[in-house]
């Protein structure tokens, strides 16, 4: 389900072993929301973001996706679940 762009092999090139965010892949302000891309008019989908948010309706595909849930944490220790199965 990872595109070969994002894809983490492992060391052996065998497996994908992770994915990627396209931010942390390519570094470009497109996929990262920097630059003139930081703000909500212009930071928009990507291929990328919607592979992921067909995937996972209920998650953040990229930094602006869903603005009433952007909030800033205080915490030290996070545990994130993907996609949790009901």
């Amino acid at each position: 389900m990872c595109p070969v762009g994002l894809q983490v092999r492992s060391r052996d090139k065998r497996r994908v072993v992770a994915c990627r965010s396209a931010c942390s892949a390519f570094n470009a302000p497109r996929f990262c929301c920097t630059g003139r891309y930081g703000n909500p008019q212009t930071c928009k989908p990507t291929a990328y973001s919607r592979i992921f948010k067909v995937a996972c309706p209920r998650a953040y595909s990229y930094a602006y996706d869903d603005p009433t849930s952007i909030a800033t944490c205080k915490g030290a220790s996070y545990l994130l679940t993907f996609c949790p199965h009901h």
